[in-house]
């Protein structure tokens, strides 16, 4: 399911100095750029000690903010993680170097019907890797909820957010939009029934109006500080990724602190992502970003990871391995019904692209 950027440093066993980088025995470095909080420390942990590889792990929580980093050229990265439709841009723009197929002898593991909905973005599957997907929802602490709306709050629709007098009444407990205008702006035109992958001016008019509307309501725009002040009762309400309120709900669990988080996939639809493994074009490290990708396709590596972020991963033979608490949870794991009201975002033109963060700035700044 990220713009502030962090370095996790690993093992000190792994933290060497430069002047050690000449001995023949020292461990190759792969840099890796992914979404904050979206796999579990043992695994890098496990993958050094395997491959006697460096692992240098940075964190970001937007697209926009990967994307930045991307077009500009030389990221310095090995490995990085955009999600499936940023990820059709940045091929037409010649960022990533094609796969090599013969470096990942775990390619059999996955999903073909995932990987044939994914030719939309990358024809082939020349590019990329699925990691995890999800979709965009509702969380919510449920005394809160009701305290502020009653026992019929709608938190299975997008009214809850979108309607001014819902989210009017929820601002006293706080409500949390994701800092992401290729996310949420989608969003807003669907409440409106219009196409969310519009790029007409006078539907993103529309939009912004609604926006604007509920923006007095909204406590705060970000895309990774929902997830902690959810599980601590800091905001009763949040739009963000599905796997986010899974790991939430289990923060809040594990502190005994008395908050409960809930999570609705709402009954009017929601964009359907993917989170793609790619290889930047002038990667240094190219060999082991092939063998980290490999180690990620191994089913008993990815279904861990997928109980530790709370999304589902497009591996056929690790869904069994998942914890049910997951992989029976149709806000997480959507049902076959739940699948037709999802929808995936296309990639915008740079007008659009233009438009959408125009409106998008004009929203957060009030002007």
């Amino acid at each position: 399911m990220m713009g502030k950027f962090t370095q996790w440093l690993l093992p000190a066993a792994c933290a060497l100095g430069l002047a050690s980088l000449a001995h023949a025995d020292e461990p190759r470095t792969l840099k890796v750029y992914n979404w904050f909080d979206y796999i579990t420390p043992q695994t890098l942990t496990d993958f050094q000690k395997d491959s006697n590889v460096k692992l240098i792990y940075d964190i970001f929580d937007t697209n926009e903010a990967l994307e930045a980093k991307l077009l500009a050229g030389k990221s310095g990265y090995d490995l990085v993680v955009p999600s499936n439709v940023f990820l059709a841009k940045q091929i037409e723009a010649g960022v990533f170097q094609p796969l090599d197929r013969s470096k990942l002898s775990n390619w059999q593991h996955l999903d073909p019907k995932l990987m044939k909905l994914l030719e939309a973005n990358d024809p082939g599957n020349k590019y990329a890797v699925p990691y995890m997907y999800g979709t965009i929802l509702i969380g919510f602490n449920p005394a809160k909820v009701k305290a502020a709306l009653g026992d019929n709050a709608p938190v299975d629709s997008w009214d809850l957010v979108f309607n001014e007098a819902n989210i009017k009444k929820l601002h006293s407990c706080g409500v949390a939009f994701l800092d992401s205008p290729s996310e949420i702006m989608p969003l807003a035109l669907q409440h409106l029934g219009l196409n969310p992958n519009s790029s007409k001016k006078e539907d993103y008019q529309k939009a912004e109006a609604l926006m604007v509307k509920i923006k007095p309501y909204i406590t705060y725009f970000h895309s990774s500080k929902y997830m902690a002040d959810i599980a601590n009762g800091d905001i009763c309400v949040a739009v963000g990724y599905s796997g986010s309120f899974s790991q939430a709900a289990n923060r809040a669990k594990e502190a005994k602190n008395g908050v409960t988080v809930d999570m609705r996939l709402p009954k009017e639809g929601s964009p359907i992502w993917f989170d793609m493994l790619a290889i930047p074009k002038d990667a240094a490290n190219p060999e082991d970003a092939h063998a980290f990708i490999n180690y990620l396709l191994r089913p008993e590596v990815i279904a861990p990871i997928s109980d530790f972020v709370g999304y589902p991963n497009p591996n056929k033979d690790a869904t069994e391995k998942v914890d049910p608490a997951i992989r029976q949870n149709p806000n997480l794991y959507p049902t076959e019904a739940a699948m037709e009201t999802l929808y995936t975002l296309k990639p915008m033109d740079q007008a659009g692209e233009r438009l959408r963060t125009r409106t998008w700035t004009r929203i957060k700044s009030g002007s």
